[in-house]
Formats: structure tokens, sequence, C-alpha cells
């Protein structure tokens, strides 16, 4: 895609979005369905079912996927994306690029091992390996601009309102 057919399939729906608000709420979806013999889910993604399960760290045996990697996997799917769009829209040739997200939690806490340790990713190190012709201040504008519309970057710096039922 170049940025003439990004701009022409953006176009429309920025001008609704300007006169209709509440057309741009988009509404996410997932949904896990429990195994009844193991400590597992099933998670539909679009091309097919992800297996969930424990963690080596916390009694799994590595052969299902850990909902950490599996949140950090949309993350740099959203950035992986956003970045192209942003590229694409400034005119930016990409011969290559990774985006990478690493980060850590703690299995005590995972574990109930010891209540002071935190239950959850506790940092997370996102970042971009771009091979451009680009001068470096363009490719800071364009990580900067990548940054501000992430999706679920910017949810996990600003965690939503998360409610629960039963």
């Amino acid at each position: 895609m170049n940025a003439e057919r990004l701009r022409a399939a953006q176009s429309p729906l920025k001008q609704r979005y300007r006169e209709a608000p509440d057309t741009a709420r988009v509404a996410a979806r997932a949904e896990a369905v429990l195994d009844p013999t193991d400590v597992a889910c099933g998670v539909a993604g679009w091309h097919g079912e992800v297996r969930a399960g424990l963690h080596p760290a916390t009694g799994g045996d590595g052969s299902l996927a850990c909902s950490a990697d599996m949140l950090l996997q949309a993350l740099v799917a959203c950035a992986g994306v956003t970045l192209r769009a942003v590229a694409t829209a400034m005119g930016v040739t990409i011969r290559s690029g990774r985006v990478l997200a690493e980060g850590h939690w703690d299995a005590r806490g995972t574990l109930g091992v010891d209540r002071a340790a935190p239950v959850g990713l506790t940092d997370i190190a996102l970042s971009f390996e771009i091979d451009s012709d680009a001068d470096a201040a363009k490719l800071e504008r364009m990580i900067a601009t990548t940054e501000r519309y992430c999706v679920i970057l910017q949810t996990l710096r600003a965690p939503p309102e998360i409610s629960l039922s039963r």
C-alpha cells in the first residue's frame, strides 16, 4: 500500500468520525473456552485457535502459549502495523524491520509464594529495528507518532477501567 491508497481508505472514515464521533467507537472482543481436562483454555484467533496454558515457571511444560507472551505479541503486532501505517503516510520506505517487546514477571506472585511479590508484568521494553534510508530525525518522528497512536501501547500506559462479572 502506498500513501495515496492509505489516505483514500482512511479519508472517508476520518470524515465520518469527525461528523459523527459515536461511529468511531469500535467494539473488541475475545473469548477463552476452558479445557475441562487440563489447566488450559482455547482462544479463538484470526487463523485458528491458540491453546494457552501454564508457563514452565508455574508448572507448565512449555507446549502451550503463555498469556504474558500473548500480551507482548499483541503489543508488537499493534506497534508494527501502526509503524507501517505511519511510515506509509510519511512516504518512508522501510526495507526491513522488527518490533521487539520484552517483559518480566515474578512467578512468586502468580503462585502465591510471596504476597509482596507483584502479579503480572512489571516492566516492558519495546524497541524498533528499522532498515530505511530515512534520516534519524524522520525515523524518530515516525516512532514517536507510532507510540502516540498504538492502541495496545496506549492501553498499557493508561489502563482502562475493568469490570468483572460472575
